[in-house]
């Protein structure tokens, strides 16, 4: 029994040497560690975020291009499509009369050339002259012209085809399966219609992000947010541009969270609280609340000597999310294209590592009592 104690003692004094002699593993640093001023390197800035300094450095000059997302208000469109400028109308006259002006003796019907809608909104018809039929439907445009031709043949009956022009037509750029100009059946098509007549998105995009040209106004949503929302499928308009490409920007997550992984914007602002959300949250069993380190690079025409940027070109950003001031800076705290975020480690859980493995050797030598 006696010579049971100094075993214990040398097995727990054996297991103290060998853990305070070697690291335990670690995702990452500790707090302390990213902090301390000797392992700072000259020409890297340490900003405490807080509420006030939050929304200071909200002002400060971005690091790269703005992206805003904007998308324009769903409006219903009437069903059918009317006629526009450029559109091409091809008219086929019948006419059964007898020594008909249009047709010869042995005709029954004539196809007229196919002629674009002019740039004054007409047509030329053969006896007729010119006829306005901008903004009318195939079915008025034939009436209205069967109406002019009767004067001349009394018995003369229409037939009309459209071939809609760039009014009547939207251009599929890139970003879908097969880049296409698409003609509107109607003027209550969707977007997300001319984008599954153009094969649907392409699987090579990560994160698609649809922009919408119009005019000279350029809309911008991210893909996910178009699809999942019926109410920002919006009604094409003739000429609109459709186009689909990779949204890049993105931020990566290091540490003690539980997604080590680069991560992309999925919409126009991402908080930092929202990017440690996105990361999968921090590791309770590791990180450190008091100590989230975020790492941004300016660039150098964006420092500024007076607080109104920053003053080095690579700033160490600290959240203290155990105090609520911290929290809210947080919250309002808006992610840049290439930041990280490292969710340092716990200083304490290795220390917490050595006494329950301690614990555990003396729990061992009590079984030989």
């Amino acid at each position: 029994m006696q010579a049971k104690v100094p075993f214990a003692l040398a097995m727990a004094t054996m297991l103290a040497l060998a853990l305070t002699g070697c690291a335990l593993p670690r995702g990452g640093p500790t707090g302390a560690e990213i902090s301390a001023e000797s392992s700072i390197p000259e020409g890297v800035a340490v900003e405490i975020v807080t509420r006030a300094s939050a929304k200071e450095i909200s002002a400060w000059p971005k690091v790269a291009q703005y992206v805003r997302y904007r998308w324009p208000a769903r409006e219903a469109g009437p069903m059918s499509r009317t006629i526009q400028v450029g559109d091409e109308i091809e008219l086929m006259i019948w006419d059964n009369q007898e020594n008909s002006l249009l047709l010869s003796t042995d005709q029954r019907s004539v196809p007229l050339q196919p002629v674009s809608v002019a740039s004054d909104g007409t047509i030329f018809v053969p006896y007729v002259d010119s006829i306005e039929v901008r903004g009318l439907s195939s079915s008025q445009a034939r009436e209205l012209i069967q109406a002019k031709l009767s004067t001349i043949a009394p018995s003369a009956q229409v037939q009309i085809s459209v071939t809609g022009g760039v009014r009547n037509s939207v251009d599929l750029v890139s970003g879908v399966e097969s880049p296409q100009t698409y003609e509107l059946p109607d003027r209550n098509t969707s977007i997300l219609s001319a984008i599954a007549n153009g094969g649907g998105f392409s699987e090579t995009l990560v994160n698609p992000v649809v922009r919408l040209s119009r005019g000279s106004q350029i809309y911008s949503i991210p893909a996910k947010a178009l699809t999942k929302d019926p109410n920002k499928n919006v009604i094409l308009r003739g000429g609109d541009q459709i186009i689909v490409e990779e949204d890049e920007r993105f931020f990566v997550a290091m540490g003690a969270t539980n997604s080590k992984t680069q991560i992309f914007f999925h919409q126009e602002k991402i908080t930092a609280l929202e990017a440690v959300s996105l990361a999968g949250g921090v590791d309770a069993g590791r990180a450190n609340p008091e100590a989230l380190v975020l790492l941004r690079e300016y660039p150098l025409d964006a420092l500024r000597p007076d607080r109104t940027g920053p003053s080095e070109q690579y700033v160490m950003f600290i959240f203290d999310l155990t105090h609520s001031d911290s929290l809210f800076g947080a919250q309002n705290f808006e992610m840049q294209p290439g930041d990280v975020v490292i969710a340092s480690e716990s200083a304490i859980k290795p220390a917490q590592a050595v006494i329950a493995l301690l614990g555990s050797a003396f729990a061992i030598t009590n079984v030989f009592e």
